[in-house]
């Protein structure tokens, strides 16, 4: 298993209680804006309110993407319209990864490496975070607040490495930060993905910086 894929590994346990990405895997939540609900959806669940109509948009570009078609009267509802009722588009984007499975599992890979991935390595090379649990942390913030949120990154001091600090304290602190902020959230939600900053934690107690140990994601080990 190479690195990137240990890190999508654990990722996709925390998003769909699966090492091996669900493709498939649709849900709704009330995760939207003021609580509302919407459709999550892929292998790392992107958000109906988010960017899900660019990964509809690029499976309709996708050259013979079965269900083209269909899916194309909805490029201008997603995002516009609350869909999470929407029983048909639902279980289109369900039938495009099940049963075109090499079309959309390859835009669903190059949409979560374009959106999420890259920015993250982006940050870490900007900002010279090597480690692979800093690239964990890194990666698993973009897919689950879309950023290295610059309000959290405020509340504590340490400097990113490139500017003199150290890596591991920056991203200790880092965890630490998130950690509680997820565990006191208003928003009941997101105070039950805690678990992500614990294996975090968890990691770093046991200096487990390049997880060269197995990793306990959320009762899965990696």
């Amino acid at each position: 298993m190479s690195p990137k894929e240990k890190i999508q590994s654990i990722v996709s346990v925390f998003e769909t209680g699966s090492a091996t990405p669900k493709y498939y895997k649709l849900v709704v939540m009330n995760d939207g804006k003021d609580k509302s609900r919407q459709i999550t959806y892929g292998k790392h669940q992107t958000t109906e309110q988010g960017n899900l109509v660019e990964l509809v948009a690029m499976y309709v570009a996708a050259p013979g993407a079965k269900y083209a078609a269909q899916l194309t009267p909805y490029l201008c509802k997603i995002g516009r319209i609350p869909l999470h009722n929407d029983v048909a588009f639902k279980q289109l984007l369900i039938d495009a990864a099940v049963n075109d499975i090499a079309v959309m599992q390859k835009v669903q890979d190059d949409f979560f490496d374009k959106l999420y991935w890259n920015p993250a390595e982006k940050f870490c090379d900007t900002n010279d975070f090597k480690k692979l649990l800093s690239k964990l942390v890194i990666y698993d913030s973009h897919i689950h607040s879309g950023s290295v949120p610059p309000f959290l990154r405020r509340r504590f001091a340490e400097k990113v490495p490139v500017k003199g600090g150290s890596e591991e304290k920056w991203i200790a602190s880092y965890v630490e930060t998130r950690h509680q902020w997820l565990q006191y959230h208003d928003n009941e939600l997101l105070r039950r993905t805690v678990y992500r900053t614990q294996c975090f934690k968890n990691q770093i107690a046991s200096s487990n910086w390049d997880l060269t140990q197995p990793v306990n994601a959320n009762g899965i080990i990696i």
